[in-house]
């Protein structure tokens, strides 16, 4: 057993709130008890109930946003080496993402009071996530799990019908169900699945987007707070951020992506004592050894994928989600296609490809 999933394990038996952070390899997960956040200078939120608050810090009259996406070919390759493993079997869903360059003049604690996420966490001056997406929540001895896959501009006409109707889209959300209906199953009992494509409403300064959930339910034995760390270590990877069958599209992505994504796409979470709830570490801006600040995104692939609307999403997903009543501007991606050379001038900045 991993030596934080034991920690996590006695904090639950014995009803000692805390914070877990684990990354996507499972390598460097962090364990701190709740009332130890502020000497660890992590700050987490979950539905608005911010668990380490710190001072909010002087914010710039302009936001500055100016992102580097990777190129549309240098895309492409990567697409490739996962389209090759659809033709030979070996997976069919795998979640592609890449790292791109931002430059901004926030720092992560401005980033991290700007943004507006059901899911946000401040991990020291290393990375900042303002995330959308549920992991499990565990509440009265039931495990729940809410996958989020396929996005679609809310503005455009029909934006839901269009997104509900897609047949890309859609094998990509049944496969994802199934993942996780199939993972809750090896720990939990009368699994089932609660709820089926709904639409969640995501707001960007940009864009809405439309993302579609569903809802999946298991009960749990009476003593799970005890077995906290081995059920959610059971659990990794998140299926929504790799694929499927998990292990060898674990290896699919190692060997399409750029580098390792380190605690992009891991999970974090808070157990209060009696209950915990989680979140997916997507939407993610991490800061450097050298200072530069990257954000990481990305999307979900089938054999249906198109190579230039997976890569216009991956472009869609970089942002922050400010919110409404701020009175900093904000700059940002316009659309983007890939058969574009020119730059696309902003206010304060440029998209490059």
């Amino acid at each position: 057993m991993h030596d934080a999933a034991a920690h996590m394990n006695d904090f639950g038996a014995n009803g000692i709130p805390f914070l877990f952070v684990i990354d996507y390899e499972m390598k460097n997960p962090i364990v701190v008890r709740l009332d130890e956040l502020d000497r660890a200078d992590i700050e987490p939120a979950i539905n608005g109930v911010e668990f380490a608050a710190s001072p909010a810090p002087t914010m710039p009259e302009r936001v500055v946003w100016a992102p580097s996406p990777v190129t549309y070919d240098r895309y492409l390759e990567s697409f490739e080496v996962v389209r090759r493993h659809f033709r030979l079997g070996n997976t069919y869903l795998a979640n592609l993402t890449f790292p791109t360059p931002i430059e901004t003049n926030l720092s992560l604690e401005q980033i991290y009071a700007l943004s507006n996420a059901r899911y946000k966490l401040r991990f020291a001056d290393r990375f900042v996530v303002f995330s959308p997406e549920s992991f499990v929540h565990i509440r009265n001895d039931t495990i729940a799990s809410f996958p989020m896959k396929g996005t679609i501009d809310a503005d455009l006409p029909n934006a839901e019908q269009t997104i509900l109707a897609d047949e890309k889209e859609t094998a990509e959300h049944i496969t994802i169900v199934d993942l996780i209906r199939n993972d809750i199953g090896m720990i939990a009992d009368s699994v089932r699945v609660a709820r089926f494509s709904y639409i969640d409403t995501i707001e960007t300064p940009f864009k809405r987007l439309l993302q579609v959930s569903s809802e999946i339910r298991g009960r749990l034995s009476s003593d799970w707070q005890g077995r906290i760390g081995s059920i959610l270590f059971s659990l990794l990877p998140a299926g929504s951020i790799c694929g499927a069958p998990k292990l060898k599209t674990v290896e699919i992505i190692r060997e399409a992506e750029l580098d390792g994504r380190g605690y992009y796409t891991g999970v974090f979470g808070v157990f209060d004592g009696q209950a915990l709830e989680s979140g997916v570490m997507i939407r993610f801006v991490e800061r450097r050894d050298d200072g530069a600040f990257f954000y990481r995104s990305g999307g979900g692939l089938t054999v249906y994928s198109d190579p230039e609307s997976e890569y216009q999403e991956l472009i869609d997903k970089i942002y922050v989600p400010i919110a409404g009543n701020d009175p900093c501007r904000t700059t940002g991606l316009r659309e983007s296609r890939p058969a574009r050379s020119e730059n696309a001038e902003i206010e304060t900045g440029a998209v490059r490809h």
